[in-house]
């Protein structure tokens, strides 16, 4: 950090070997990715017995599933005999088992062994100690969230608090009912940036000015330069001639039906560390996933949450879903454009944040302890 004597108006960030080291983004994965509660899929995205998504949580794929009884599993995607890929494809089906494709080694629904080549010659070997290496999930909001750790955080400590941190309750996220909603649009982005800076970004708003003409239109309090994520349970107030969160202000859909009167015609968002963004309306829910690949790569996946019937009857959802993708393409074309600066010189010292983003001073605090532990 540079020894600099700031104004107090100013605080440092951190130093730009950050973005860039992949030591450091080892640590990350070790520390945190592979620590804490990681979201990885929607549960719909497995809707029945034997279909699978396979997902990157640190370093590692993880094989997520659900079994003959149509419950979730989720395993280390490694076969038990010499460590090969089980499953490599990002998404599919099976009928029975997952079958290793080096040697044949097989796998029912809940990670058992249940076949190899020569396996009835070794009555020793057990089906269950040498199945499949499970990994702790939970279930919340309609997605998965794993946990490689030996023994998991509390998710209520840890994932449920941040909810309670920026709405003050979690009721307040529990009246939009997201698990009960359907993805009406996913969009897949993939990011040259580093994921600590999409995070910064998400968290403030001293950019939305320069860079979000549509957002703020439709939320003016935003060019003010404070996010709705600096105050708790704060919801930035659509303007007033706006009808609903559509790129043109035009009229939304179905209002969720439990959401309370003053949760109506507002915006509130949410981070949950390390890696969910999650942005509510009054008809529909947006849900960042990120999944960090590289020190300077990470994939976004987004989704579009909406009433069923929203979805099943086929309502246009267009100038919805095209607001928030067009907040996120500047988002992230903002953060590719530091990335490089990252190695710069310059930047070995880091910046500063303005008061209106001292908060991210709290989440690289928390980054450095994490690592540092």
């Amino acid at each position: 950090m540079t020894t600099t004597e700031l104004p107090e108006s100013l605080i440092s960030t951190l130093p730009g070997h950050f973005y860039t080291d992949p030591q450091i983004f080892a640590l990350e994965q070790a520390k945190i990715f592979e620590d804490m509660w990681f979201c990885a899929i929607r549960s719909s995205d497995i809707p029945t017995p034997g279909s699978f998504r396979t997902v990157q949580v640190g370093s590692e794929s993880i094989l997520i599933s659900r079994s003959r009884k149509g419950e979730v599993r989720a395993f280390f995607n490694i076969c038990r005999h010499r460590g090969a890929k089980l499953c490599t494809e990002a998404a599919g089906e099976v009928a029975r088992a997952f079958q290793c494709p080096y040697h044949a080694w097989t796998y029912d629904l809940d990670g058992k062994l249940i076949a190899a080549p020569n396996l009835t010659k070794m009555p020793d070997v057990d089906r269950v100690e040498y199945g499949l290496r499970k990994v702790h999930l939970r279930e919340w909001l309609g997605y998965v969230w794993v946990s490689l750790a030996d023994e998991p955080p509390s998710f209520e400590g840890t994932v449920l608090q941040e909810v309670v941190d920026r709405l003050g309750e979690v009721a307040n996220l529990d009246h939009y009912q997201v698990d009960t909603l359907s993805v009406g649009r996913r969009i897949v982005y993939d990011v040259q940036a580093n994921w600590k800076l999409i995070i910064e970004n998400f968290m403030e708003c001293y950019h939305c000015a320069t860079i979000h003409p549509e957002l703020t239109e439709v939320l003016p309090e935003f060019a003010d330069g404070y996010a709705a994520q600096f105050f708790v349970n704060h919801g930035a107030d659509f303007a007033q001639d706006v009808k609903g969160f559509t790129v043109d202000g035009s009229e939304g859909l179905e209002v969720l039906p439990g959401i309370d009167p003053d949760q109506d015609r507002k915006y509130y968002a949410i981070t949950v560390k390390p890696q969910v963004f999650i942005n509510m309306v009054p008809d529909h829910i947006i849900f960042h996933r990120m999944y960090p690949m590289a020190a300077d790569r990470t994939i976004v996946e987004c989704d579009w949450l909406y009433l069923p019937s929203v979805v099943e009857q086929g309502k246009d959802v267009s100038k919805s879903v095209e607001l928030f993708d067009r907040v996120n393409r500047q988002d992230f074309d903002a953060c590719e454009r530091c990335q490089p600066a990252m190695s710069s010189r310059v930047y070995r010292d880091g910046g500063v944040l303005v008061p209106s983003e001292h908060h991210i001073g709290l989440f690289h605090d928390w980054l450095q302890n994490k690592i540092q532990a």
